[in-house]
């Protein structure tokens, strides 16, 4: 077992460990820490815990000191430099008339380096902007290419719920999200309504996905020929996940058929589901395909 702390350095950002090095820390407080970009300044998410050697990424970078009032005076002078950064980045890549869009600026602690977060459609050659940022800030510049969905998680928003996006208030990395999980809900697999502000599947499919699956595997499909508690036979016509629920059309004894509605565990049916397919025409199909496969994204 290895102790450590958790720290994250941008909100809804990812949670990295570090030695505590037997120094007194808290969750909340903000310290500064070494890392592979140089001296960062973070907030303790994780207080110090005891975790086994598999969590940890070897080798495990120190904790230098808790935070003092003069660091959280640096960070505050940083931040304000980002916004000037961030101007001065914009002009530069209008000057070179660049095909890219600035995202965000940020500076590490100790001003060894400042990083422009940028997207665009392909490749962009920003050998001569890095010359001629690099000129004006006297230190390391980096140009990082993000996607869209980074892109979405540091600039904000609000979702079709009208909640703030998942991915900018809480959500520390993106997990895989697939159109299975759309069709396991029974929601619209019409692009537009599953998609996010990003235009990727929304991130929320993965929240109630187990749960979906779990309670779909008590339910009979659609179509599927059952036997009700008060002994008529019918087929299933529709079902209702979250209550438990199974519509299903009877044949009544003078040949004339009407829909019942049943508790799952008044009706009898095999287990076994089928294997459905999307009803969907070719081209949703393909723009649907499409999305899934640029679905991929990591976290800042």
């Amino acid at each position: 077992m290895i102790k450590v702390i958790g720290v994250r350095f941008r909100k809804a950002g990812k949670i990295y460990y570090f030695d505590p090095q037997d120094k007194a820390v808290e969750k909340g407080q903000h310290v500064i820490v070494e890392t592979a970009r140089g001296v960062e300044y973070g907030e303790v998410i994780v207080g110090p815990k005891d975790v086994t050697d598999d969590k940890v990424v070897q080798p495990l970078k120190p904790l230098i000191r808790v935070a003092t009032p003069e660091d959280d005076k640096v960070e505050r002078q940083n931040r304000e430099k980002e916004k000037k950064a961030y101007d001065i980045c914009l002009e530069k890549i209008a000057k070179h008339g660049l095909a890219m869009k600035l995202i965000d600026t940020e500076y590490t602690f100790d001003n060894n380096k400042v990083l422009f977060y940028f997207t665009a459609d392909g490749r962009i050659d920003f050998r001569e902007l890095v010359k001629d940022l690099a000129s004006v800030f006297k230190t390391r510049i980096e140009l990082r290419q993000i996607g869209v969905r980074d892109e979405t998680k540091i600039v904000g928003g609000v979702g079709i719920c009208g909640r703030c996006l998942c991915c900018n208030s809480y959500l520390s990395e993106f997990a895989p999200v697939s159109i299975k999980m759309a069709k396991e809900q029974n929601l619209s697999l019409n692009p537009a309504k599953i998609s996010g502000v990003c235009g990727r599947l929304m991130c929320c499919l993965k929240n109630e996905q187990e749960t979906y699956e779990y309670l779909n595997k008590k339910l009979p499909s659609n179509g599927d020929r059952v036997t009700t508690a008060d002994g008529f036979k019918g087929e299933v016509s529709g079902v209702n996940v979250l209550r438990q629920m199974v519509k299903v059309v009877i044949n009544l004894d003078n040949d004339e058929k009407e829909v019942r509605e049943y508790p799952v565990d008044q009706i009898r049916f095999r287990p076994k589901r089928k294997k459905e397919k999307l009803n969907i025409n070719d081209a949703e199909l393909k723009e649907l395909e499409a999305m899934e496969k640029k679905n991929s994204g990591s976290a800042l």
